[in-house]
């Protein structure tokens, strides 16, 4: 008896007028090529910048849990160089942007 008043009342939801979705006009929100391209840019940097935060912190666990084994201390600097060339590749975004503004045309 609960199934069925509860299938009663979604139909009733359902079929009535308020529930029904109105058409709506979806406006680009970039109205420029250098919108997106600055859209563009803050995404990768972004990106790189939470990648490389992960590989610092994978670096620190590893030298941590490393005990002085020279291995795993190698495997921990290794870490922590592709963290540091992931913040530089994030401090390099803006440059590739300007890089595809001046291949597209943007100003």
């Amino acid at each position: 008896m609960l199934l069925l008043g509860w299938l009663a009342a979604a139909g009733v939801l359902l079929t009535s007028s308020a529930a029904r979705a109105d058409t709506v006009q979806i406006v680009a929100l970039a109205q420029t090529i250098d919108e997106v391209l600055n859209n563009i840019r803050n995404w990768i940097m972004g990106i790189l910048a939470g990648i490389a935060i992960v590989l610092f912190s994978i670096a620190g666990l590893r030298y941590l849990m490393a005990s002085g084994e020279p291995g795993e201390v190698e495997k921990a600097k290794g870490a922590l160089k592709a963290g540091c060339i992931g913040f530089g590749l994030a401090a390099l975004a803006p440059l590739v942007v300007e890089i595809l503004k001046g291949i597209v045309g943007g100003v």
